[in-house]
């Protein structure tokens, strides 16, 4: 059975290389622009980040790939857009609001991906960018790779809260399934978790503070709204806990304004797990209630850091990642009652160093799939694949509703 993956960095290679193709007879079947001298500096500045601070070694090389996906059993891949320039950008960082051109860096990336994988090959088979539902079809048993963009970072949306339906839309007629409104620093959308590994909650509020009365702001606010409107899920992964309050209490008022269930409008948090420590990054027994209560699924993040919080200072080796997420997996299914709230997000290449032991890159993914389906079986194939997917049908058949299937 195939793995869906909630949270993977597939696109940040293309940031790195500047989105040029190494084999010039794929590169001849796409439309890859150009690059100006200033946008080869920042992939440069990147990939040197990736080197220090993403692959496991300094001459290493990216955690996700095509080839890698397709031996780690990934089928369904939630393909996370982000421009780290836009995040920190020099006029703004660290907490300045949004700017309106970051939403055509945002498409421009899109649209990188989507060249990139055109005229690829993973078992003879081209993978599939899914922008409708027909696309999902299969998706359990055909073998095909399908690839779902995500956005991660509210920023991304710009800086006009009477622009945010329409860019929604768009990112909805583009296939994008999710979109995290909070990231790694405060940029006027939501307010985030400290999640820098590097850094304790109590040192990264020293240095980077937010408003303490303040969840989603008027642009959080309009997302949300126009997620809802187009059957975008709302990921709220990073959300500090105003923030996932807020979000969760203006849903409940769009529930009763449109007379739908909870569970019509999944909410999800890709990349976290259940909060054994003092990371307020990772959920608390309310938020993985309410996320149970609408029907939602907790991707299990691969990142060290944050999955052994108060667990474990040793990585150790696969054996100690499984019991890890075993305890991640109990306490889920203790505080909902149930297996179908839980998912795998992996966070690969999302700067997570040092990953889980045992889970270096997206091809190991297959071999924690397997040992999952030793400790869980009848249960696994829903934590590795189906939750994923049903969360995510939901959401297509929303935009059914909308005119946009």
């Amino acid at each position: 059975m195939p793995i869906a993956d909630l949270h993977c960095h597939y696109p940040m290679h293309l940031r790195a290389d500047g989105g040029r193709r190494r084999d010039p007879a794929l590169k001849a079947l796409t439309r890859v622009r150009k690059r100006s001298g200033w946008e080869r500096v920042k992939a440069a500045i990147l990939l040197l980040a990736a080197r220090l601070f993403n692959f496991s070694r300094f001459f290493g090389g990216w955690r996700v790939s095509l080839e890698r996906l397709g031996k780690g059993e990934v089928r369904l891949v939630f393909s996370v857009l982000y421009v780290p320039e836009a995040e920190m950008d020099l006029d703004e960082w660290p907490d300045g609001p949004p700017e309106d051109g970051y939403f055509g860096k945002l498409t421009e990336h899109l649209e990188e991906v989507n060249e990139d994988l055109a005229g690829r090959r993973y078992g003879g088979r081209e993978p599939l960018v899914v922008t409708k539902a027909a696309q999902l079809e299969g998706a359990s048993n055909d073998g095909a790779i399908r690839f779902l963009h995500c956005v991660e970072g509210g920023f991304h949306l710009g800086a006009s809260v009477t622009k945010i339906d329409e860019r929604v839309r768009l990112l909805a007629e583009r296939g994008v399934a999710y979109i995290i409104l909070a990231h790694l620093f405060w940029r006027h959308v939501a307010t985030n978790a400290p999640a820098l590994p590097f850094l304790s909650d109590k040192n990264y509020d020293r240095l980077f503070p937010q408003p303490e009365t303040v969840g989603l702001t008027e642009l959080g606010e309009a997302a949300v709204r126009a997620m809802y409107r187009y059957g975008v899920l709302v990921d709220i992964s990073h959300m500090r806990e105003a923030a996932i309050d807020q979000t969760f209490a203006l849903l409940e008022e769009l529930d009763r304004e449109s007379g739908k269930a909870a569970a019509d409008f999944p909410v999800i948090a890709t990349h976290a797990g259940f909060r054994f420590g003092e990371q307020s990054y990772m959920l608390s027994p309310e938020t993985i209630k309410t996320i149970a209560g609408r029907e939602g699924v907790i991707g299990l993040i691969m990142a060290h850091h944050q999955l052994n919080d108060s667990l474990t200072r040793r990585r150790g080796g696969l054996a100690r990642t499984v019991r890890t997420v075993r305890r991640h997996v109990e306490e889920i299914h203790r505080i909902t009652d149930s297996y179908e709230n839980i998912g795998i997000g992996s966070d690969l290449d999302g700067f997570i160093k040092p990953t889980v032991g045992g889970v270096e890159n997206a091809d190991d993914l297959a071999k924690l799939a397997e040992r999952l389906r030793t400790e869980f079986p009848g249960q696994a194939e829903a934590m590795l694949h189906d939750n994923a997917l049903r969360v995510l049908k939901r959401a297509f058949a929303r935009r059914a509703v909308a005119g946009l299937a």
